[in-house]
């Protein structure tokens, strides 16, 4: 087992570019104002604003922006701009449109099928909805789990769900008539987080209870106990391992109804401030990682590199092969990362001050998604180009990157 310390280089992207966040409806009116903001730590923040001096034709401001700043580029749904003295910029994407009315509360959890056509969400109102990611019209109330539904998902099929509660239960649903043909039971705390290994017939959760379990949904049984961590287990990934990884041996047989756990690595974000990688099949632990606080959650970029987040601001890239220091930290501010996100060369992340960006692979550039004030935005959900967001003050937003 390969054990890990806390990384204590200079975090990366330290200056941070912030704009209010109703921009896109203040700088459609003339002579009004939005301000803008550049943070970096040990130095005075530098203050500005942008000013609206008419629209054209097309509906794109006309914007000047105080002596601090540069406006680089302009469109009805996105700003790029500069600060020149702190060496930084960011692109801000403002909503296509937003979905207010599929929940009665804060929106904690989203996901959206393969073909892009439906969105299931969780709520604290304790609803577990399906939805048609166009308009927003509601297709159907998943009703089954008591108390708060905590997370979901879609198989990769796109017609079937998988969904984790409070009540310590893990459901499968049918997308299309909104039945639940299965239902696992053995967890004793409630359920944070799940995955789906390859197609689906397998599936993993992990929970409150500190334990990761394997289910056989055929024949809706528990194949194994994965983990038992004596903490908290928040979130979980499970993605093919770099074929240099030694992922152990399964020291009794396999069964036969586990299928695709063979060349699988299981991360797992503890509250103990341990992030770990395990051998799917093996059961055994391959490497564990401490890191600066609480993991929140995880996720991998390839079978070589993988991110964590933590509870207080910390992402950790770190190489599967040599898990002992990250390759990278980045830290943009304290509030809690509560979702990472593949995309394309990159990955987005969600903050629990707010924040929703989206950094690419050099971690030079960011693409901001703009529209929550200081709500936390809980999950970042894509397809293709759309992007869907749920947040505390109950919205979805949906965000076209075609837009930039």
């Amino acid at each position: 087992m390969e054990a890990g310390i806390c990384d204590v280089t200079i975090p990366k992207m330290a200056a941070r570019l912030l704009l209010q966040s109703d921009w896109p409806e203040v700088l459609r009116k003339n002579e009004r104002e939005a301000w803008v903001l550049c943070k970096i730590p040990g130095k005075p923040t530098l203050y500005g604003t942008l000013k609206c001096h008419g629209i054209s034709d097309e509906g794109v401001p006309d914007l000047v922006a105080s002596e601090e700043f540069r406006i680089l580029e302009v469109s009805k749904k996105s700003l790029h701009i500069s600060c020149p003295e702190l060496n930084t910029s960011a692109k801000f994407l403002a909503p296509h449109t937003s979905f207010g009315q599929i929940h009665d509360k804060s929106v904690t959890c989203i996901d959206v099928s393969c073909g892009g056509g439906l969105g299931v969400s969780t709520s604290t109102d304790g609803t577990l909805k399906v939805w048609n990611c166009t308009n927003g019209e509601k297709r159907r109330d998943l009703s089954g789990h008591i108390y708060d539904v905590n997370c979901c998902r879609f198989f990769p099929s796109g017609v079937v769900i998988l969904s984790g509660g409070m009540d310590a239960q893990v459901k499968v649903w049918s997308a299309e008539d909104g039945s639940c043909p299965v239902t696992f039971k053995g967890h004793k705390g409630g359920i944070l987080d799940t995955a789906i290994v390859d197609r689906g017939r397998n599936v993993l959760s992990c929970s409150r209870d500190g334990t990761a379990r394997l289910w056989d949904c055929g024949k809706s049984t528990c194949l194994a106990v994965v983990a038992d961590c004596g903490s908290p287990i928040n979130g979980c990934s499970v993605g093919v391992a770099d074929n240099t990884i030694n992922l152990g041996s399964p020291e009794e047989m396999t069964s036969e109804r586990e299928v695709g756990t063979e060349d699988k690595l299981l991360l797992l974000a503890r509250e103990d401030k341990k992030l770990e990688g395990r051998g799917l099949q093996s059961r055994q632990c391959v490497f564990l990682f401490e890191g600066s606080d609480a993991f929140n959650c995880c996720t991998f970029l390839s079978s070589v590199y993988i991110v964590a987040g933590t509870q207080n601001g910390n992402i950790y890239k770190l190489d599967t092969r040599n898990p002992r220091a990250p390759v990278t930290t980045i830290h943009r501010s304290g509030a809690p990362v509560l979702s990472l996100m593949p995309y394309q060369e990159g990955f987005f992340v969600s903050q629990g001050d707010g924040s929703c960006y989206l950094i690419q692979q050099d971690f030079d550039h960011v693409v901001e998604l703009t529209g929550p004030d200081i709500d936390p935005v809980y999950k970042v959900a894509t397809w293709e180009k759309c992007v869907f967001t749920c947040c505390r003050d109950g919205y979805i937003r949906k965000y076209q990157l075609s837009d930039l």
